[in-house]
């Protein structure tokens, strides 16, 4: 009877913590994948401040290996802050590209404190989805020509150029490197478009709204469409950069 009631109890342990949450993204090789956990509702001006006073870390180990690695991740607000603009919500969110196919499991770490963000300290428990447990099964990938998740992610390797982990390629750049302000675009939020600090420098990208293609994204019912023109125009030109 005792090892019986030790048995439940371990399981009953083990359903507690293991509390997987949806995957997003396709399930395979070098493709981004997307967590979002529920935590504590706040918002980017709270205190304590979900910013600085919380830390994410979500540990992806590949199947009996060991191989593992420690993704950090971050507030998210309502999760569709792009489309809501919403500076409040309770989503925690974690991105991870996996490099090897079969089994992966992941495990949470959900810590609160003061400056926790930036400390090394371990914090206390954040509650919630702390100690969470999930899986998951990765396949090769389907991709191929330019699309790099056909290739694997771009590694250093002590050489001058970028080597390609999935393919042993390197990566030879061509490309205008300019502006260096490209992402000071007037379709995105914040006030950074009307402070008097450099506002005429502003991208609006109007030119390239032509080179927008249907099925492009966009955000917040069409906004967008002259960044992903500009970058549409640079790979019509043959441009990786």
């Amino acid at each position: 009877m005792r090892l019986y009631l030790c048995i439940i109890f371990e399981f009953l342990l083990h359903a507690v913590v293991w509390s997987a949450v949806p995957v997003q993204g396709e399930l395979k090789k070098w493709h981004k994948l997307t967590l979002d956990f529920n935590g504590p509702a706040t918002s980017e001006s709270a205190t304590p401040n979900p910013f600085t006073s919380y830390r994410l870390d979500v540990t992806f180990t590949y199947g009996g290996t060991g191989k593992n690695y420690v993704i950090p991740g971050y507030y998210a607000a309502d999760g569709d802050s792009a489309n809501t603009s919403a500076a409040a919500g309770n989503v925690w969110r974690v991105h991870f590209a996996p490099d090897e196919t079969g089994t992966w499991t992941y495990s949470t770490s959900f810590r609160s404190g003061t400056n926790i963000a930036t400390s090394t300290e371990v914090g206390s428990s954040g509650g919630f989805f702390d100690g969470d447990m999930g899986s998951f099964s990765i396949a090769e990938s389907d991709k191929t020509g330019r699309d790099f998740r056909g290739k694997g992610r771009l590694d250093y390797v002590g050489k001058h150029h970028l080597r390609f982990a999935g393919t042993g390629d390197y990566f030879m750049k061509a490309g205008v490197d300019a502006p260096e302000n490209f992402l000071a675009y007037a379709d995105f939020d914040g006030g950074f478009k009307s402070d008097g600090a450099g506002d005429d420098l502003i991208k609006t990208w109007s030119p390239h709204v032509a080179d927008w293609q249907s099925g492009d994204p966009v955000w917040q019912g069409g906004k967008g469409k002259g960044m992903i023109g500009a970058i549409n125009y640079l790979a019509a030109e043959g441009l990786n950069a």
